[in-house]
Protein backbone atom coordinates (compact mmCIF):
# COMPACT_ATOMS: atom_id res chain seq x y z
CA UNK A 1 0.00 0.00 0.00
CA UNK A 2 2.84 2.38 0.82
CA UNK A 3 4.38 1.72 -2.61
CA UNK A 4 1.02 2.51 -4.26
CA UNK A 5 0.77 5.79 -2.33
CA UNK A 6 4.30 6.78 -3.28
CA UNK A 7 3.63 5.91 -6.93
CA UNK A 8 0.41 7.91 -6.85
CA UNK A 9 2.13 10.91 -5.27
CA UNK A 10 4.88 10.75 -7.89
CA UNK A 11 2.28 10.59 -10.67
CA UNK A 12 0.40 13.55 -9.17
CA UNK A 13 3.59 15.60 -8.97
CA UNK A 14 4.76 14.61 -12.47
CA UNK A 15 1.39 15.36 -14.09
CA UNK A 16 0.92 18.59 -12.15
CA UNK A 17 4.37 19.90 -13.08
CA UNK A 18 3.88 19.04 -16.77
CA UNK A 19 0.39 20.55 -16.96
CA UNK A 20 1.35 23.63 -14.95
CA UNK A 21 4.39 24.41 -17.12
CA UNK A 22 2.27 23.98 -20.27
CA UNK A 23 -0.42 26.34 -18.97
CA UNK A 24 2.14 28.82 -17.61
CA UNK A 25 3.62 29.10 -21.12
CA UNK A 26 0.15 30.11 -22.37
CA UNK A 27 -0.31 32.59 -19.54
CA UNK A 28 3.07 34.28 -19.92
CA UNK A 29 2.76 34.63 -23.70
CA UNK A 30 -0.88 35.76 -23.46
CA UNK A 31 -0.10 38.68 -21.18
CA UNK A 32 -3.10 40.91 -20.51
CA UNK A 33 -5.39 38.64 -22.53
CA UNK A 34 -4.72 35.50 -20.48
CA UNK A 35 -6.67 34.52 -17.39
CA UNK A 36 -5.86 32.34 -14.41
CA UNK A 37 -4.51 28.82 -14.69
CA UNK A 38 -6.88 26.04 -13.70
CA UNK A 39 -5.90 22.40 -13.42
CA UNK A 40 -8.50 19.64 -13.51
CA UNK A 41 -8.05 16.42 -11.54
CA UNK A 42 -9.69 13.04 -11.90
CA UNK A 43 -11.57 11.28 -9.08
CA UNK A 44 -8.25 9.96 -7.71
CA UNK A 45 -6.87 13.50 -7.42
CA UNK A 46 -4.47 13.06 -10.32
CA UNK A 47 -4.08 16.14 -12.54
CA UNK A 48 -5.32 15.30 -16.03
CA UNK A 49 -5.65 18.63 -17.87
CA UNK A 50 -5.36 22.37 -17.54
CA UNK A 51 -6.77 25.54 -18.97
CA UNK A 52 -5.94 29.22 -19.30
CA UNK A 53 -8.80 31.31 -20.68
CA UNK A 54 -7.72 33.81 -23.31
CA UNK A 55 -9.63 36.79 -24.64
CA UNK A 56 -10.06 36.28 -28.37
CA UNK A 57 -9.72 39.34 -30.61
CA UNK A 58 -12.78 40.97 -32.10
CA UNK A 59 -12.53 42.73 -35.45
CA UNK A 60 -12.08 46.42 -34.70
CA UNK A 61 -13.21 48.20 -37.86
CA UNK A 62 -11.85 51.55 -36.67
CA UNK A 63 -8.46 50.13 -35.77
CA UNK A 64 -7.72 46.88 -37.61
CA UNK A 65 -4.08 47.06 -36.49
CA UNK A 66 -5.22 46.66 -32.88
CA UNK A 67 -7.04 43.49 -33.92
CA UNK A 68 -3.94 42.24 -35.73
CA UNK A 69 -1.76 42.88 -32.68
CA UNK A 70 -4.26 41.19 -30.36
CA UNK A 71 -4.53 38.19 -32.69
CA UNK A 72 -0.74 37.88 -32.86
CA UNK A 73 -0.60 37.72 -29.07
CA UNK A 74 -3.30 35.05 -28.95
CA UNK A 75 -1.54 32.99 -31.63
CA UNK A 76 1.76 33.28 -29.78
CA UNK A 77 0.09 32.28 -26.50
CA UNK A 78 -1.71 29.30 -28.03
CA UNK A 79 1.50 27.93 -29.51
CA UNK A 80 3.80 28.88 -26.62
CA UNK A 81 4.09 25.45 -24.96
CA UNK A 82 6.59 23.00 -26.38
CA UNK A 83 3.72 20.54 -26.85
CA UNK A 84 0.64 22.42 -28.13
CA UNK A 85 -2.58 20.43 -27.94
CA UNK A 86 -5.26 20.08 -30.60
CA UNK A 87 -7.25 22.75 -28.71
CA UNK A 88 -4.22 25.05 -28.75
CA UNK A 89 -3.99 24.73 -32.53
CA UNK A 90 -7.73 25.39 -32.81
CA UNK A 91 -7.38 28.62 -30.80
CA UNK A 92 -4.40 29.70 -32.93
CA UNK A 93 -6.33 28.98 -36.14
CA UNK A 94 -9.35 30.97 -34.94
CA UNK A 95 -7.15 33.94 -34.05
CA UNK A 96 -5.38 33.62 -37.42
CA UNK A 97 -8.75 33.82 -39.24
CA UNK A 98 -9.68 36.98 -37.32
CA UNK A 99 -6.24 38.41 -38.08
CA UNK A 100 -6.73 37.76 -41.81
CA UNK A 101 -10.05 39.65 -41.70
CA UNK A 102 -8.33 42.57 -40.00
CA UNK A 103 -5.51 42.56 -42.57
CA UNK A 104 -8.04 42.56 -45.41
CA UNK A 105 -9.91 45.46 -43.80
CA UNK A 106 -6.67 47.36 -43.24
CA UNK A 107 -5.60 46.83 -46.86
CA UNK A 108 -9.02 47.92 -48.11
CA UNK A 109 -8.81 51.12 -46.07
CA UNK A 110 -5.24 51.95 -47.04
CA UNK A 111 -5.18 55.01 -49.25
CA UNK A 112 -8.81 55.90 -48.62
CA UNK A 113 -7.99 58.85 -46.37
CA UNK A 114 -6.32 62.14 -47.16
CA UNK A 115 -2.84 62.04 -45.69
CA UNK A 116 -1.79 65.62 -45.00
CA UNK A 117 1.78 64.50 -44.25
CA UNK A 118 2.33 63.17 -47.79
Amino acid sequence: MLVDNIAKQNLIKKNYNHIYSHEMAHKLAGGQYAGAISIERNSDGIPVSGHVPIQMPVLNRRNPQATIDHANTVIKAALAPSDPSAQDYKVANTAEAIKMQAIALKNKNTGNKLDLRA
